[in-house]
């Protein structure tokens, strides 16, 4: 998502969100009304990025639906306080905190709080967070994990699956 300053006001999501140039760089779908304690967060709106936009419109055209890459983990994005509590041997990356049963994780030997450093070379971190590079891949695929574990780096293979609610939405469009 991309966060944004510019106004959102209701019924303007699905607009585009567009930068100095004119150019379209996200679809706008949601600003935030209020915090918790009821104060109103004037200006705090989020987009959809306009390339994972693309992608989207393109499954959609040439399949009838969207399908997203899943390797079944839960995890936690690192940051040095996160490291440092866990004592997990990287800065940066995501955690695993569970692995799914019978999952692609599981599959490929992926254990709890082992951290994802990279995928197929393209570094997890604060600017690049594992959802994001994750959805740079395609179910089906198989991808390079480069692996934390004990403070040891490796790299594991892992195939992308469909991810489950994908098949839940499919499955019940088709009736």
């Amino acid at each position: 998502m991309i966060q944004t300053d510019a106004a959102i006001n209701n019924g303007n999501s699905g607009g585009p969100l567009v930068n100095s140039l004119g150019q379209v760089i996200g679809i706008n779908t949601l600003v935030v009304r209020s915090t918790n304690s009821g104060n109103v967060a004037e200006g705090l709106g989020f987009a959809i990025p306009s390339n994972l936009v693309h992608d989207i419109v393109s499954q959609l055209v040439s399949t009838g639906r969207v399908e997203h890459p899943y390797i079944g983990i839960s995890f936690e994005a690192v940051d040095p306080q996160v490291a440092s509590a866990l004592n997990l041997g990287a800065t940066q990356g995501a955690v695993v905190m569970t692995v799914e049963p019978a999952s692609p994780a599981a599959r490929a030997g992926l254990q709890q709080n082992d951290v994802i450093t990279a995928i197929n070379g393209q570094a997890v971190d604060q600017d690049h967070q594992l959802v994001g590079v994750l959805f740079t891949h395609k179910p089906g695929e198989t991808v390079t994990l480069s692996v934390v574990r004990n403070g040891k780096q490796s790299e594991i293979k892992l195939t992308l699956a469909v991810h489950p609610t994908s098949q839940l939405q499919s499955d019940n469009s088709s009736g």
